[in-house]
């Protein structure tokens, strides 16, 4: 099996000892993204609309850097720190999948990192 670390500078930086995303026979498994702006290294202000979008955009960044697109996403595990903001990241969420969605899982956790609203992990295949 070969495997291969895709980084690039469009999306944050791994704050711990991970890979942003990592490709391995036609598949790629992208880290949890949370929402940070890549530019300022900070966790962006608005509410859970605000983050989901920043997540799905540096979700973009990585697919892009590895050659894929939200098309070759099939499936997300969604982290949010409360029930309560499903609806609204939702919304946005759809806009990113608006036809063939991937299969998805969404979870209600404790406590996220940083203390965010959510939370997006992502695989893709070619």
């Amino acid at each position: 099996m070969q495997k291969m670390i895709i980084s690039t500078d469009s999306a944050p930086k791994a704050i711990g000892p991970y890979s942003q995303a990592i490709e391995t026979s036609g598949m790629l498994f992208i880290s949890g993204q949370i929402p940070i702006d890549p530019k300022s290294g900070k966790i962006v202000e608005g509410g859970i609309e605000e983050q989901t979008e920043q997540v799905m955009e540096n979700i973009g960044a990585i697919l892009t850097a590895a050659g894929y697109s939200y098309t070759n996403v099939v499936k997300s595990t969604c982290l949010l720190a409360d029930m309560k903001y499903f609806a609204d990241m939702n919304k946005v969420y759809a806009r990113y999948y608006p036809s063939a969605p991937p299969a998805r899982a969404a979870f209600a956790v404790k406590e996220l990192p940083m203390q965010v609203l959510v939370e997006i992990e992502t695989i893709a295949v070619k």
